[in-house]
């Protein structure tokens, strides 16, 4: 069995609480987190290709490090 790697500063319980929180999130709740996400200003949405999304990652990877 393959051991997961976390990005730091996460679990696997910190893991399972998101992925509880979504699963529990009713499609209002999940519509207005969206809608709020978009409303902020200091965070960009785009649309990217799928075969571009692994070099936008490391792209990201770097430019935090």
């Amino acid at each position: 069995m393959k051991k997961n790697h976390f990005p730091p500063g996460w679990t696997e319980d910190k893991v399972k609480r998101v992925i509880k929180h979504y699963e529990s999130q009713s499609a209002d709740d999940a519509t207005t987190e969206d809608e709020t996400a978009f409303k902020n200003h200091a965070q960009t949405f785009m649309e990217i290709p799928n075969k571009l999304v692994p070099s936008v990652r490391k792209l990201l990877a770097r430019h935090a490090a």
